[in-house]
């Protein structure tokens, strides 16, 4: 049982090195071979382990999770940082693609026109950086005078909406955001029994705006 425990530790740090090895694009759009890639790595390494029993179970599922606790505090410190969780890099700079980098991270030509025509851009050169992110997205930031415009841009000033907090979903009483925003429950119920609803199970959602405090309810259909 020992054996097969440490097997498991071993093969699940093994699986870990060999997906960062075949990069980012493992993990953003999978193509058929990204699939099958991922079927056959789980495969291989669980076919390697035999689960003697449920005691067994349960050491090997504290084991990986105690490796991915372990992985997830040394991915916090810049010497493990750039192997565990990878780095950005920039595949399209000023309305250029880096050939350079497109093949440092195994990123087709194809894939990388498919995700740009997606974000709306049919034309590389309207795109100012094009950004492979650690997690196999793409971040686009397009040329200055392409940017939507905004308020701000056009200097503005739009009135603050309020942020609406769900107060009563699916019948249930959010007591946390009751408390965020300073209400009690009594006066949740005077406010419900004010707009004609005596009962919270009668209530699907309800929700209020921090600036102003409107409570707006949504019963249940009939």
């Amino acid at each position: 049982m020992v054996i097969e425990t440490l097997k498991l530790g071993i093969l699940f740090i093994l699986v870990f090195i060999v997906m960062r090895m075949l990069g980012k694009t493992l993990l953003s759009q999978w193509t058929a071979y990204d699939l099958v890639t991922i079927i056959f790595l789980s495969y291989a390494a669980l076919a390697a382990v035999k689960v003697h029993s449920f005691f067994h179970a349960v050491i090997c599922i504290v084991l990986i999770g105690f490796l991915y606790l372990t992985l997830s505090k040394l991915s916090l410190y810049g010497i493990f940082s750039r192997f565990i969780i990878g780095e950005p890099t920039i595949i399209i700079k000023h309305g250029k693609i880096s050939q350079k980098n497109l093949k440092k991270v195994r990123y087709s030509l194809t894939e990388l026109l498919s995700t740009v025509r997606a974000f709306g851009y049919p034309d590389v050169q309207d795109i100012e950086y094009a950004i492979l992110e650690p997690n196999g997205k793409i971040s686009i930031i397009p040329r200055k005078e392409l940017k939507p415009l905004t308020p701000k841009l056009m200097k503005i000033d739009v009135e603050y909406t309020g942020l609406p907090l769900a107060i009563i979903v699916d019948g249930s009483v959010q007591l946390e955001n009751l408390t965020l925003i300073e209400k009690s429950e009594e006066w949740l119920k005077n406010e419900l029994e004010n707009n004609g609803y005596h009962h919270y199970r009668d209530i699907f959602y309800a929700y209020i705006k921090d600036n102003d405090k409107s409570i707006s309810i949504v019963p249940y259909q009939s």
